[in-house]
């Protein structure tokens, strides 16, 4: 079967307002403009309904969690690749077969893509619909998962994932480990929050996990859970983001720096630890730094500083600007990443992410490593921390900071969490402690800066692959 290749694009007014209809919109604009998801979907309407905002979410990263288990599918029912609108309701269609339903589940998905088809892409096209996605659905029924010892191939077609990735992960994880995690990020991730007031009563929708602070929130209470953000009471937060706090061990009183802060759920996290205090929060200018103020603003009983400056850069005229000092007793270093730990949140990202990306960000992860490191007082204490589960991001840089260090600094903890192990997100932190004075001068002057400059700039901020809220 060959895609028309005649029809003309559909403009965006024409879209019916429907949720189906907005996903295509989205999926349009990530397959042409490369935008990100999360991005993507700020641009739904205010206009509709929450449940359909809901919808809207679901069928579109539903697409993008399943994109290479529907394509191949496709090709086998489509000769030559489909205008990017006609892709994208095939798409849909394809997730929801997928998805599966009651009984003539098969003949509604046809149906509605059939009649979405007419108003979205065109009438000749739709019958292409008709035909392509009746296709789909006989050949979708009969496939059955990968055998226990499927290839790396089969993994990544079937789990919707780059073979490079599949490779790499069963290369570090085994064969078993990678299988589990690949499963895990076709399901959507529950939706975790940390409770920031303990002497409010807990309300009836959040249930308890095993972690102390840290509720699941129950479905169908989006609205409770909207006011209890704005009072401040609730943060939407992984139970994994605690490690790095947990490392960090802040005490009341101290001046701690957050080096990469944005958008500010570790940094409240410390705050809402230290009770008393004064946070110094740095993060590159830009429009990420308000969501940042606004959690600054949350804070209560501890001193908040935000800092906008390049901490490679300007930082230390920035900190003297403000009278603050150049050196803390405690730093955290949450550095941006390849987002791998993430992925059941930012469902985009293993389709933007490339195997080269992994050496580019462990190499600036290094550059901001040795940074941060410039700012921790004689005997304080640097926490590295990433959200990221390959080792070149993680064990390799501090093991590559410390052999650079001269003897001044030693790793006194680490804690690596893994998704198929915890069910919560893949995270890595590692607690480094600088020699005090007399130490320092046993084994001589610490070198913190890179023997050579790294052509590409290492700032807090964004990588391609994109960062999570923290």
């Amino acid at each position: 079967m060959s895609a028309s290749p005649e029809a003309s694009t559909v403009p965006s007014s024409s879209l019916s307002p429907t949720p189906w209809a907005i996903a295509v919109r989205l999926l349009v604009r990530w397959i042409d403009h490369q935008e990100r998801a999360d991005t993507l979907l700020e641009t739904v309407p205010s206009t509709i309904s929450r449940a359909d905002r809901g919808r809207v979410q679901h069928l579109f990263y539903g697409v993008l969690r399943h994109l290479g288990r529907i394509d191949a599918h496709l090709t086998r029912w489509v000769a030559r690749p489909p205008r990017t609108r006609l892709r994208a309701v095939l798409l849909v269609a394809g997730f929801e077969l997928i998805e599966g339903g009651a009984d003539g589940h098969v003949a509604r998905v046809v149906h509605h893509a059939v009649e979405q088809a007419k108003t979205l892409a065109s009438p000749a096209e739709a019958k292409l619909v008709n035909a392509v996605v009746r296709k789909m659905a006989e050949s979708i029924s009969l496939e059955r998962p990968p055998g226990q010892l499927a290839s790396a191939e089969v993994l990544a077609e079937y789990f919707s994932h780059p073979v490079w990735m599949v490779k790499r992960w069963i290369g570090a994880f085994g064969l078993e480990s990678t299988r589990a995690l690949l499963e895990l990020h076709q399901r959507p991730a529950a939706l975790s929050a940390r409770w920031r007031k303990p002497e409010v009563a807990l309300p009836p929708w959040l249930e308890a996990t095993p972690i102390a602070g840290f509720y699941q929130i129950a479905s169908g209470h989006w609205k409770e859970v909207e006011a209890e953000l704005e009072a401040g009471h609730l943060y939407l937060q992984d139970p994994a983001t605690r490690h790095a706090v947990d490392l960090l061990d802040v005490s009341a009183d101290e001046t701690v720096l957050d080096a990469c802060a944005a958008p500010g759920g570790k940094a409240l996290a410390i705050a809402d630890r230290m009770k008393t205090g004064r946070l110094v929060a740095l993060d590159l200018p830009g429009p990420r730094l308000n969501r940042l103020q606004a959690n600054l603003a949350r804070v209560q009983g501890v001193e908040t500083i935000l800092v906008a400056a390049d901490l490679q850069v300007s930082l230390f005229r920035a900190l003297q600007d403000k009278g603050l000092p150049v050196q803390y007793s405690a730093v955290l270093i949450d550095v941006p990443c390849s987002n791998t730990g993430v992925m059941r949140h930012r469902v985009d990202v293993k389709w933007r992410l490339q195997e080269g990306d992994i050496f580019k960000h462990s190499r600036q992860q290094g550059a901001l490593l040795r940074a941060a490191a410039a700012l921790v007082a004689p005997g304080g204490r640097l926490v590295y921390s990433t959200c990221s589960l390959d080792s070149l991001e993680n064990e390799h840089v501090v093991s590559s900071f410390l052999q650079g260090a001269g003897g001044g600094w030693k790793q006194e903890a680490a804690v690596i969490s893994r998704p198929w192990e915890t069910g919560h997100d893949g995270a890595a932190a590692f607690r480094l402690r600088r020699a005090a004075v007399a130490e320092e001068k046993s084994v001589g002057a610490i070198r913190l800066a890179p023997k050579a400059p790294d052509r590409t700039p290492a700032k807090c901020g964004w990588f391609r692959s994109g960062r999570p809220g923290k």
